[in-house]
């Protein structure tokens, strides 16, 4: 028996979900959506348009060549690049 509520509790999780409120809760998070969604929509974009010489492509297409150098490591050592200070204020 409990095993059965136990399934059924699992199977009606995913019905939790649906009571949060979609969109962004905070003055921040509607600022940023804001921004996003005129992004999006190209309602403001600027009328002057925007170029890169060609010695700036070359640079860019230089930079991303580059980045193909150095080799992608199986795993990330979490010690080795030091310690991170988080800011949260907390000890440790």
């Amino acid at each position: 028996m409990k095993t059965a509520m136990f399934c059924l509790g699992l199977l009606a999780l995913p019905l939790t979900s649906h009571a949060i409120d979609a969109g962004p809760a905070s003055a921040q998070q509607q600022e940023t959506e804001g921004w996003l969604q005129l992004q999006g929509r190209n309602k403001v974009a600027s009328p002057k348009m925007q170029t890169a010489t060609p010695t700036e492509r070359e640079l860019t297409m230089q930079r991303w060549l580059k980045s193909y150098q150095h080799e992608i490591p199986q795993f990330f050592d979490q010690e080795q690049g030091g310690k991170v200070d988080s800011g949260s204020g907390g000890g440790g």
